[in-house]
C-alpha cells in the first residue's frame, strides 16, 4: 500500500526538505517553502522496466532528410522560431499578464487551416474564446476547443482527436491525479509537463504552452521547466505602448538572436514588418535631444530613434535615469564624454528614452546616445536626417561594429541622406550606397564633424 508523506518544496527551485525553512539553501530564495502531500510507491519501478520501441543508431544509420516545419501563417513568429514549428518540439510562450499571449496563440490557431488544432484552455470557458474569436474577426472549423485541467482527460482527447498541433493555455492550470498538490506547485508543472512532452515526442505533434511568470519576470514554475521544452518565448511590451517583441530565450531549432515585432490592435496581433517607419518620428524636426540610430536585433536592422533630456541638477546629486538603455553603460559613455572629450557633465541631470518602448542591448547605438545628450546639453538641434551607428570605446575612440552594410542599406532605404560610421571599419563598398557616409575614429573629432556651421 502506498506511504502518504508530507514534504516541503520550493517553489523556486523544487529542492525539497522535511521540514519548513526560511530561506531555501538551494537557490537562497526566501518564504518559497510550500508543503505538499506525496506519495510514495512502495514498489519499485524497475522491477516492470521494459524496452521502448527505439533502439540505439549510428548517425550514418540516420536519414539526413530536412525537417518539414509547419508554417504558422505569422512571419513574426516564424522568424522567432526559426521557420516555423518543428513536429514534436515543446514550444513555451511566457510573458505578463495582459500581454497578448492567448490572443497571439489563437490567433495562429485560427490561422493555421490545414492543420487539425486541439486548444485546450484551463483558464477560460469555450464561450469566453468564442468571444475572443469573434472580436479576431477569424475562424477556423479545423480547430477545436476544450475546457479542461485534468492531464489525463487532457491526454486521452487527444488519442481520440489525434491532433497536428496541441496548444495548452496555460500549462500551470493543468493538474495530474498522480501528485496530491495543487495545480501550479512544482510537481505538478514538472509532472505535468513531462506528461505532454512524452505525448508530444512520440506523436510527433507539436506543442504549444503557454506559461505565466512571477513578479520578478521569471518563468512561474521550476527551472528545470525551461529545460524540458524545446523553445522558450518571451513576450514583452508596456503597457502604455502599442507594440509586443516576442523574443526567443532558448530555441533548439533556431536563433536566440531573433525577435518578432507586434501592434496590438482590436483585431488581435498585427505584424509589424518594417518596424523603423513606426519607431521614427518624423515630426522632431528643429528640436533638441533627439537622434537617430541603426541598430541590429537579431539579423533585422532597425531604425531607432534616441531622445535625451539634460539639465542643471537642481536637487545637488544628478540624476541618472535610462529607459530602454543599461543605465551603467550610459555612466560609462557619460565619463568618457568628460574624460576624453572634455564636456562638463558630471553636474547634470540625465535623461534617456529609445523611443517606442524598446529595450535595445546593440552597443553599437553608442554614438547617437552621445549624440543626443550633447544635442539636448548645447540645445543645438540635429538634423532628423543623420544616422549614427558606431560603438564609442573608453580611451574615446570609434569602435567598428558589425553588419554596417545592413545598417546603412536600412539608412538609405528609410530616406536619411548621411550616416556616421566609424573609421575602422574595412571592406565596405561605399559605391552600391546612393547615401552620404561619413567616417569617423575620435569622439572629439566627430562632434567636430557634426556641429560644425
Amino acid at each position: 500500500m502506498a506511504k502518504i508523506k508530507t514534504v516541503y518544496t520550493c517553489q523556486n527551485c523544487g529542492s525539497q526538505s522535511p521540514k519548513w525553512v526560511g530561506r531555501c539553501t538551494n537557490c537562497g530564495e526566501w518564504n518559497t517553502y510550500v508543503e505538499e502531500a506525496v506519495v510514495k510507491e512502495t514498489k519499485s519501478p524497475l522491477s516492470s522496466r521494459t524496452a521502448s520501441g527505439a533502439k540505439p543508431q549510428k548517425l550514418t544509420e540516420v536519414s539526413a532528410e530536412q525537417i518539414q516545419r509547419i508554417d504558422c501563417h505569422n512571419k513574426e513568429l516564424n522568424r522567432v522560431l526559426g521557420g516555423g514549428l518543428v513536429p514534436g518540439s515543446l514550444v513555451l510562450v511566457g510573458g505578463e499578464p495582459g500581454i497578448g499571449k492567448s490572443t497571439l496563440v489563437l490567433q495562429v490557431a485560427l490561422d493555421l487551416k490545414s492543420k487539425r488544432i486541439l486548444y485546450v484552455s484551463g483558464e477560460e470557458s469555450i464561450q469566453q474564446i468564442k468571444i475572443r474569436a469573434n472580436r479576431l474577426k477569424r475562424e477556423n472549423d479545423n480547430c477545436y476547443f476544450l475546457s479542461e485541467t485534468s492531464l489525463e482527460n487532457i491526454l486521452t482527447h487527444c488519442e481520440h482527436l489525434e491532433p497536428e498541433v496541441l496548444i495548452i493555455d496555460s500549462i500551470q492550470t493543468v493538474s495530474t491525479a498522480y501528485i496530491e498538490s495543487s495545480p501550479g506547485s512544482v510537481s505538478q508543472i514538472r509532472e505535468c509537463t513531462n506528461g505532454i512532452l512524452k505525448f508530444s515526442k512520440e506523436r510527433q505533434i507539436p506543442a504549444i504552452l503557454i506559461g505565466h511568470i512571477t513578479k520578478e519576470g521569471s518563468l512561474a514554475g521550476p527551472k528545470v521547466l525551461e529545460h524540458m521544452v524545446d523553445t522558450v518565448l518571451q513576450f514583452e511590451g508596456e503597457n502604455q505602448y502599442l507594440y509586443r517583441i516576442l523574443r526567443s530565450i532558448k530555441n533548439r531549432f533556431g536563433s536566440t538572436s531573433e525577435l518578432g515585432i507586434f501592434e496590438m490592435n482590436n483585431e488581435g496581433m498585427r505584424e509589424v514588418s518594417n518596424p523603423s517607419e513606426l519607431l521614427i518620428n518624423k515630426d522632431h524636426e528643429g528640436l533638441s535631444g533627439t537622434a537617430i540610430s541603426g541598430a541590429i536585433e537579431g539579423n533585422r536592422p532597425l531604425m531607432i530613434e534616441i531622445q535625451s533630456l539634460v539639465s542643471t541638477a537642481a536637487y545637488g546629486t544628478p540624476q541618472r535615469s535610462s529607459t530602454g538603455f543599461d543605465l551603467r553603460r550610459l555612466n560609462m559613455l557619460l565619463a568618457v564624454l568628460e574624460k576624453r572629450a572634455g564636456f562638463k557633465l558630471a553636474s547634470k541631470d540625465v535623461f534617456l528614452n529609445i523611443a517606442g518602448g524598446l529595450k535595445v542591448d546593440d552597443p553599437a547605438i553608442d554614438l547617437a546616445v552621445i549624440t543626443a545628450i550633447l544635442s539636448s546639453n548645447f540645445d543645438l538641434a540635429v538634423d532628423n536626417k543623420l544616422c549614427f551607428t558606431g560603438e564609442v570605446g573608453l580611451s574615446g575612440e570609434i569602435r567598428a561594429v558589425n553588419r554596417l552594410e545592413q545598417r546603412i542599406a536600412e539608412a538609405e532605404k528609410l530616406g536619411m541622406q548621411k550616416i556616421f560610421i566609424p573609421k575602422a571599419g574595412k571592406g565596405l563598398d561605399r559605391s552600391k550606397f546612393k547615401i552620404q557616409i561619413e567616417p569617423v575614429d575620435r569622439v572629439e573629432d566627430f562632434f567636430k564633424k557634426l556641429f560644425r556651421k
